[in-house]
């Protein structure tokens, strides 16, 4: 096989080659459950060994790794609680050390993720809070969800103010007030020695004319979400990262008293989506003299902001805007 970093003798623009990444798939990734005639569902999400694979490519500090793992395995729990064909992203974009945060997911369960550091601002900061909260790490801006089904398909994007120290807060904050649906979420990241761990655990209140738990009046509806909130509120970072307490355990502990009843798991993947294809498109809309000014010993070099697989490039081959017929 060819590699496509490099320059093959196949036009750039034929090449929709792989780069050489991890093949993972982690086939029960996502869990959905429910309580048995309570209106509460949920998603468990638990990365495995795919959250080492996706951050452990990026040279980023440890309290960045961190936030971004939590990005993913959130990402991966909403994603996978829509019926779509594309992807769905969460974007975070600030004023603090993490300029810009972001994960997507496909329906297929294709997972991806990256932030963008301001490296001065980021020392700054960890100078006196060695543990920054996730406002700290990106000050002031948004948060965006957004669903891409493809050019065809009207998209639909929802966007709320950064607010509250995690992003757990911020999206339970954001469901609620944009989404009028009731939610919480639990998220944990860590490396151990098996590696990176990153893991959610998302319930919603169900409507109550959504079928499950109609038979209940308004009181013990609430009744109902509020102890489906504490019981889930027990649940410890060191429990959601065990890769020893599998998900059917960790939610039978949780909800056993609930009769807890999961099915659908979803797979997740390495996902990154790059391609000399992809890449030269993008090389091709500068013009002559930006593309000059990128070249090295008569190569161009570009870094995948996703999977940091180096592509390269002759810069003789890249014809750029003034060199199109």
């Amino acid at each position: 096989m060819i590699d496509p970093t490099s320059s093959p003798a196949t036009p750039a623009f034929l090449n929709h080659d792989r780069p050489p990444v991890p093949d993972i798939v982690v086939p029960r990734g996502v869990l959905p459950f429910h309580l048995e005639e309570q209106p509460v569902r949920g998603r468990l999400v638990r990365l495995g060994a795919l959250a080492d694979a996706l951050l452990g490519r990026h040279s980023q500090h440890p309290t960045v790794l961190k936030l971004m793992g939590e990005a993913l395995a959130l990402t991966a729990a909403l994603a996978t609680a829509l019926k779509y064909k594309g992807s769905f992203s969460l974007q975070a974009k600030g004023n603090g050390p993490v300029t810009m945060l972001l994960a997507d997911c496909t329906d297929g369960g294709a997972l991806r993720g990256t932030a963008k550091v301001d490296a001065e601002k980021l020392d700054a900061l960890l100078a006196e809070h060695p543990q920054p909260s996730a406002k700290q790490l990106l000050g002031d801006g948004y948060l965006a969800f957004t669903c891409d089904q493809g050019p065809d398909m009207d998209r639909y994007q929802g966007i709320v103010a950064i607010e509250g120290d995690s992003l757990a807060s911020m999206t339970g904050a954001y469901f609620e007030n944009s989404e009028q649906l009731k939610s919480q979420v639990w998220l944990a990241c860590g490396r151990s020695l098996s590696g990176w761990r990153a893991s959610a655990l998302v319930i919603e209140r169900v409507a109550a004319d959504g079928g499950i738990g109609a038979a209940l009046d308004s009181e013990a509806h609430e009744e109902a979400w509020r102890t489906a909130q504490i019981l889930a509120s027990t649940v410890t970072p060191a429990e959601l990262l065990d890769d020893a307490l599998t998900p059917d355990q960790l939610l039978h502990r949780l909800f056993h008293a609930e009769g807890v009843a999961a099915a659908g798991a979803r797979a997740l993947s390495f996902g990154c989506r790059c391609s000399r294809a992809r890449l030269a498109s993008v090389l091709e809309s500068f013009g002559q003299e930006d593309l000059d000014h990128m070249a090295e010993a008569g190569a161009i070099t570009m870094t995948c902001e996703f999977c940091a697989v180096d592509f390269r490039f002759d810069r003789a081959e890249v014809r750029g805007q003034a060199g199109r017929a």
